[in-house]
Order: C-alpha cells, then sequence, then structure tokens
C-alpha cells in the first residue's frame, strides 16, 4: 500500500548535536497517520486530510528522519541534518572575570533612538562588557549609519546576518555571537535607554539564579515618564511555571542570564505561533532553574510607531479582530504546549516535580478534561488578586473546545492565519498608561 503524505509546516534544516528538543509536524495526507522520528511513532491528530503532533526528537548524529505513517506504510517526510554544534567566538584578547556580553538585535533603527541606547551602554558604571550586534539585513545605507554610531570603539561588535531572520532569529543569532568569555549575558533592544547601573545592579542580583531581570519605566520618544512601572495594573510573577508559559512577564531588555542558561536555550523551538524570544528565555529559565527579581527600574522602554507594540500608547484603540477557535487552538494553545513539550525534553535533569507536573498538565489539557477543567479555573485566581495572567487562560479555551469538536464535526484544519489568537486582555494592559 503506497501512502502519499506532504508536510506543510516547516521543520528545521539541522540540529546541533547533542540537542534535545521537540517538534510541531504538520501536513496533509488523506488517511490517518502516526509521525514517525527515527522509527519511533508517536500518536498524531487527523481531521479532514490534515495531521498534526508534536514529537520528541534527540540529535545525536547523522541524520533525523519524520516520516508519516499508517500501517505498514511509509512515507517519508524530511530529514533534518545532525551537524557539530557552532562553537561561541573569542574575543581574541585578555578579558576580565564576570565579562558581561551585550547581545544588542537591530533593524533599520531610528537613529536619534540608536544613538541614545548606545550612549546610555557607553555609560554604565559596571564597564566590563561588550556588545555584540546582530543586523537584521538592514539596508546598506541604514548599516553604514549603525556603523558611524558604533564608530571605532572597540567594545562594539556589528555583524550583519547575510538575510532577514526577524526579531526572534536575530536575537537567537545574537546569543551565538556572545564570545566565550562572556560569563553573563544581557539582552537589548535598539531603541531603549539605560540607567547607568543597569549592568551593575543585575550582576549583584542574579546571585544563584540562572536569569535576573528588572521593572522598566514606559516613556515616550521624548523621555517623557508614561508609566513610572511595568506593574501598574498587573500582577508581576517569576514563580508559577504555567502562568509565564500562559503570559510572560519577563520583557527581553529587563533579562541577564547565566551563560549555560542561553546555552541550553539554543536552538530556540519552532512553533505555528508568533514566537517572542524573551518569552521562550523566560519560561526556560525558570523551567532549569531559578529567576530572581529587581524590583526597581533600571532601563526606560521607549514606546514609538517603529516599535512592535508601540502603537498601543499614542492613543490608538487596540484594533478586534473576530475571535477565531480555530486560531486559540494553532496560534495559541499549540505553541505553549510546544515550549512545554521542549521544555520535559531538553530540562529533563533540571525539573523539580511540581514544574514537571506542571507542563506534564498544561499538555494535556486537549486530551484530559481533568487538566482542562483545571485550565479553565486558572482565570479565577483574578478574584484572589493573581492577576499575572489577567485571566489570559479563558482565551486558549476556545480552541480547545475546538480541538474536540475538530473531527467529530469534521471542521476545517488547516492553519489560520500567524494573527488569528491574541491576548487582548493583555493589550489593553499594555495600553493603559
Amino acid at each position: 500500500m503506497s501512502l502519499v503524505a506532504t508536510l506543510e509546516s516547516p521543520l528545521p534544516a539541522a540540529l546541533p548535536a547533542g540537542t534535545d528538543t521537540a517538534l510541531f509536524v504538520y501536513g496533509a495526507c488523506g488517511v490517518p497517520v502516526e509521525v514517525s522520528v527515527d522509527g519511533m511513532r508517536h500518536a498524531a491528530a487527523w481531521v479532514r486530510g490534515r495531521f498534526w503532533a508534536t514529537v520528541p526528537v534527540s540529535a545525536h548524529a547523522g541524520e533525523v528522519e519524520i516520516a508519516a505513517v499508517s500501517g505498514d506504510a511509509v512515507a517519508p517526510l524530511a530529514r533534518i541534518e545532525v551537524q557539530a554544534p557552532p562553537r561561541p567566538p573569542s574575543l581574541g584578547r585578555p578579558a576580565p572575570d564576570g565579562l558581561i556580553a551585550i547581545c544588542m538585535a537591530t533593524f533599520e533603527p531610528d537613529m536619534a533612538l540608536f544613538r541614545t541606547q548606545v550612549e546610555s551602554l557607553r555609560a554604565q558604571t559596571d564597564e566590563r562588557w561588550v556588545c555584540v550586534v546582530s543586523d537584521d539585513a538592514s539596508a546598506p545605507e541604514h548599516l553604514a549609519r549603525i556603523r558611524d554610531v558604533l564608530a571605532d570603539d572597540p567594545r562594539f561588535v556589528l555583524s550583519r546576518s547575510p538575510e532577514r531572520l526577524g526579531f526572534y532569529r536575530n536575537f537567537e543569532r545574537a546569543l551565538r555571537l556572545a564570545p566565550a568569555e562572556a560569563e553573563l549575558l544581557a539582552l537589548c533592544d535598539q531603541d531603549d535607554r539605560w540607567h547607568p547601573e543597569k549592568l551593575a545592579v543585575l550582576r549583584k542580583a542574579i546571585g544563584a539564579a540562572g536569569l535576573v531581570y528588572s521593572d522598566q519605566r514606559l516613556v515616550d520618544a521624548g523621555g517623557r515618564v508614561l508609566r513610572d512601572t511595568l506593574w501598574r495594573g498587573r500582577r508581576n510573577n517569576h514563580t508559577d511555571l504555567t502562568s509565564m508559559l500562559v503570559a510572560n512577564t519577563i520583557t527581553g531588555a529587563a533579562m541577564m542570564l547565566r551563560r549555560e542558561v542561553a546555552e541550553l536555550a539554543l536552538p530556540f523551538p519552532d512553533t505555528p505561533g508568533l514566537p517572542f524570544h524573551d518569552a521562550w528565555l523566560a519560561v526556560l529559565a525558570l523551567a532549569a532553574g531559578d529567576v530572581a527579581y529587581v524590583d526597581r527600574p533600571l532601563y526606560d522602554y521607549v514606546q514609538h510607531r517603529g516599535a512592535f507594540f508601540g502603537s498601543v500608547t499614542h492613543g490608538a484603540r487596540p484594533r478586534r479582530r473576530r475571535p477565531s477557535p480555530r486560531g486559540s487552538y494553532f496560534r495559541g494553545y499549540v505553541p505553549r504546549a510546544v515550549l512545554a513539550e521542549v521544555l520535559l525534553v531538553r530540562c529533563a535533569s533540571r525539573l523539580t516535580p511540581a514544574k514537571r507536573t506542571a507542563l506534564r498538565r498544561f499538555v494535556r489539557a486537549e486530551r484530559s478534561p481533568a487538566a482542562f477543567l483545571r485550565l479553565a479555573a486558572r482565570p479565577l485566581r483574578v478574584l484572589a488578586g493573581r492577576t499575572e495572567t489577567l485571566g489570559s487562560e479563558s482565551g486558549l479555551l476556545p480552541g480547545l473546545v475546538w480541538r474536540r469538536l475538530a473531527r467529530i464535526l469534521r471542521l476545517d484544519a488547516s492553519l489560520p492565519d500567524l494573527l488569528s489568537f491574541e491576548q487582548p486582555r493583555l493589550r489593553r494592559w499594555r495600553a493603559r498608561v
């Protein structure tokens, strides 16, 4: 019996040797199938000719073979090359103990804001740092302006990506550029303004934690303070793993992490949702160990129309989209479940029993009535002041209901538009100044 199956969502072309991860496999086939990883079969959902599954992968040598399987019939889907893991670059010169690598991602920045950001780095009271700048294929004229601002300062290393990656993969690239001598890594946006003591305070506060982050002020491009703390109207969280998975509370520019945490996070996972580097690093750091917090603003998060979330502070009403249960499932719940599956395999030896249970319970929510009801009850935590997610779990529930009805009612199971899911309560909170 011949079997015809095709992938409809890309898989990585390569994985570094020694990587434990999980992959979301989504494709088309006329009959129900299982997904095979190097001969090991895994159950897959199948609705109206579409199948999907999140499967664990251990990349050790040679290739990882992914296939669709039905009975004795096999349809190859992908061969993922296993490569030697890339080595971090070296500074090529003596480095001070405790060196911090500031990992900045750029793409055609507003030059006035970029210049202010660079000067705020140069003004840091802790001088044991270098800054690697990963540019996301800016046009030559923009790259020339970036070089002019960096000038001949040897603490800055500029590297242009040969192709456009998007901010998620560009921050991944920036972490890979951190020199081997750096023990600590700090993420940096192109358009913020760091307070002079930011690096010094974070270095002191990290203690035994794998990651530390601070509060922040929201300001406009001219420096006017819009909000003197991020946490007006929402509770901060750096201890509850499920809450972090549902609604991240740690922004990238606020964080400093240890090299071993950054290495554990690489490569960044592929999910069917809109990925955010800070959400992945935050949930990974909390799964793998402890996260510390500095309860004071250490930088100004500049809100402007060119920023990803910038328009929310300029009087623009958040645009409402028609709720989509299919979007809630494929672009809301599934991406978070994929991250949970990655954490279960990548952090297996580091997870506490409570954290392992939390991740498994989240993954089971689409199959287990008890796990579904537990997730459905979480928005009630708002009544007790537990506002870290602002009840955003409720946005995932229509997707889980859709998942239970999809095969029975033969619903459309194609991947919806990438922006078919949003968390409106978080968007309204961000817009509050």
